[in-house]
C-alpha cells in the first residue's frame, strides 16, 4: 500500500514538473477573483440562475466522460458541482483539466444552472489550476478515521470530514456570540499578561520558562483572575478576557494543558448576579448559534430555556448521598462519615475538604441537567467571600451540565487581610506537598488594600462549552491543534 501511494505521489510531482516546463507553474499564481461561495449559490439560486460566478476550492471528485465531465469543488462553506465541457472551456484547457488530481486547488468560472438530476451546478466557462496537491487524500468512502492522525493532521481532517469543519465553524460562532452577549451588557474586553512572575488564581501547576534579558524564571498563566480583579480595583467595573491559559497537568477527554478560558468580573454584584449571567449566556449562545435552546449531548436531552436548578453543596450531598453535613459538628465526625462510605481522605483534610470529596464521589455523576452547586466550603475556596451568616462556607458556585463543571464563580473576596491569611494557609499546604496550592501574591494584596468594590466573578471553560453545544465527546475534538506527544518520543 505504501509503495502504491509513493508511486502516486511520484506521478504528481512529475505532473508538476511538466507544468513548470510548459510555463504553467501553479505556484506562481498569486491571486484570483472569487465572486461567491458554494452555499451562497445554493441559498440564492433563484437570484443567481444563469448568472456568471467564480468559485475557488479543492477538487474532491472528477468524472471524465469523453467531451464533457463532472467535478466537485469544496470551498469554505461546502461543495458544488461543476459541469466541464470541452467545447465551452476550450480544447487545451479541457486537456489540462483531465490531468488535474483530486486535492488540487482550482478556480471554477461559469454560469449557475440545475442539471437534469436536479443538482445546482456551475456550467464551466473556464477551470484553472491554482495550486498542485502533491499528497494523496484519504480514500473517499472511508475518510480519515484514525483519531491520532486526525489530531496531528487537522488540515486533512478538515478537508475530508465535513462534520469536523462544522464543529470548528460553530466554535468560532460561539465565541463571537459570547463577546456580543458581554459587550451588550457593558463589559470591556481586555488583555492581561501571559508571562507572569506568580501564577495564581487557580489550583494548578504552572509551566515555567526563563526570560534571558531579565535573567529570571517566569510562569505561563494558569488563570486570568488576579489581573482582571486589579482592573476592578482600577475602576473599570465590568471586564472580561477570552484567552489561553496553561496548566502543567495530565491529558484526558476533558483536559488539555493549554485551553481557552473566559473570565469576567462585575463590580457591585455578587454570585447570584453571576448565576443569572451564566444562565442567560448559555441560553442566548445556544439559541443564536444553533437556532434552538434544546440540544442533545451523548443522548441526553437538555433544554436551556428551563430554569437551572440551584442546590448548595450540603443540600446536594444530602440529596444524592444521604449524608447531612449540617448535622456533622467537626472534622472527626466528618472522617467517621467518610470511613463509613469508603471515602479516602488525607490527614490534612478538614471537614470542608471531606464534604467536597463526598460531592465528587456521589453527586457529580448525577448532574446531567444544568445545576448550580452553591456555597462551597471555605477550605477549597481561597478566593471567594465567606457567607456572612455561616463563615465555614463561601459565596461560590459551579455550574454542572452532563456531569461536568462548566464554570466557576464567586462573590469575590475583597478583604485584603482575610485574603492574605488564606494565601498563607495555601502556602502551608504547598509546603506540605500540595503542588497545586495557591501562592501568596503580594502585589495583588496591595491592590486589594486600595479597595475593591463588592464584585462578582466567573470563569468559563470555552472548550467544554463548545463540546457541549457540538455534541463532541473529547476536548481534542474541539481544539484545532491539541497537545500531543511527539512521534519520536
Amino acid at each position: 500500500m505504501a509503495e502504491d501511494i509513493n508511486q502516486l505521489m511520484k506521478v504528481r510531482r512529475e505532473k508538476l514538473e511538466v507544468l513548470q516546463e510548459e510555463g504553467k507553474n501553479p505556484f506562481e499564481i498569486t491571486k484570483c477573483e472569487v465572486s461567491h461561495h458554494s452555499q451562497e449559490i445554493k441559498d440564492h439560486y433563484d437570484e443567481l440562475e444563469g448568472s456568471s460566478v467564480s468559485v475557488a476550492g479543492r477538487l474532491m471528485s472528477k468524472r471524465v466522460m469523453g467531451k464533457a465531465s463532472f467535478c466537485n469543488v469544496l470551498d469554505r462553506d461546502g461543495s458544488i458541482q461543476g459541469y466541464v465541457a470541452r467545447d465551452e472551456v476550450g480544447e487545451d484547457a479541457y486537456k489540462d483539466f483531465k490531468k488535474f488530481d483530486i486535492g488540487d486547488i482550482v478556480l471554477l468560472e461559469g454560469e449557475v444552472f440545475t442539471t437534469k438530476m436536479g443538482e445546482i451546478s456551475i456550467h464551466a466557462k473556464g477551470i484553472r489550476l491554482l495550486s498542485k496537491s502533491l499528497q494523496i487524500l484519504p480514500e473517499k468512502f472511508h475518510g480519515l478515521k484514525d483519531t491520532d492522525i486526525r489530531y496531528r493532521q487537522r488540515y486533512v481532517d478538515l478537508i475530508v470530514n465535513p462534520e469536523v469543519r462544522d464543529t470548528f465553524m460553530k466554535r468560532t460562532k460561539i465565541i463571537s456570540e459570547i463577546r456580543r452577549f458581554l459587550d451588550d451588557r457593558g463589559f470591556l474586553e481586555v488583555e492581561t499578561p501571559v508571562l507572569v512572575p506568580m501564577a495564581g488564581g487557580a489550583a494548578a501547576r504552572p509551566f515555567i520558562t526563563h526570560h534571558n534579558t531579565l535573567d529570571e524564571d517566569l510562569n505561563l498563566r494558569i488563570s486570568l483572575e488576579l489581573y482582571l480583579k486589579r482592573l476592578i480595583v482600577g475602576g473599570l467595573e465590568r471586564v472580561y478576557e477570552i484567552g489561553r491559559v496553561f496548566r502543567n497537568e495530565g491529558l484526558s477527554v476533558r483536559h488539555n494543558p493549554e485551553f481557552t478560558l473566559l473570565e469576567c468580573y462585575q463590580a457591585f454584584t455578587d454570585y447570584y448576579g453571576m448565576m443569572d449571567l451564566a444562565e442567560n449566556m448559555y441560553r442566548q449562545v445556544c439559541q443564536n448559534v444553533l437556532g434552538t435552546t434544546k440540544i442533545s449531548y451523548e443522548g441526553v436531552e437538555i433544554d436551556f430555556a428551563k430554569p437551572f436548578e440551584r442546590l448548595t453543596m450540603v443540600e446536594a450531598v444530602k440529596k444524592y448521598a444521604g449524608v447531612d453535613f449540617d448535622a456533622i459538628s467537626g472534622v472527626e465526625e466528618a472522617r467517621a462519615a467518610a470511613k463509613e462510605r469508603h471515602i479516602e481522605y488525607e490527614e490534612r483534610h478538614a471537614k470542608g475538604d471531606i464534604l467536597n470529596l463526598f460531592f465528587e464521589e456521589f453527586v457529580e455523576e448525577k448532574l446531567d441537567q444544568p445545576t448550580f452547586i452553591m456555597d462551597h466550603p471555605v477550605e477549597i475556596s481561597p478566593l471567594a467571600k465567606k457567607k456572612p451568616d455561616n463563615p465555614d462556607y463561601t459565596e461560590r458556585f459551579e455550574l454542572f451540565i452532563t456531569k461536568r463543571e462548566m464554570c466557576n464563580a464567586f462573590s469575590e473576596l475583597n478583604d485584603p487581610i482575610d485574603q492574605k491569611e488564606r494565601f498563607m494557609k495555601q502556602e502551608e499546604m504547598f509546603a506540605a506537598g500540595d503542588e497545586e496550592a495557591h501562592h501568596l501574591d503580594e502585589d495583588f494584596i496591595c491592590a486589594l488594600e486600595y479597595g475593591m468594590p463588592p464584585t462578582g466573578g466567573i470563569g468559563f471553560g470555552i472548550d467544554r462549552m463548545v463540546m457541549l453545544l457540538t455534541d463532541s465527546a473529547a476536548i481534542r475534538d474541539v481544539l484545532l491543534f491539541p497537545t500531543l506527544k511527539s512521534l519520536d518520543k
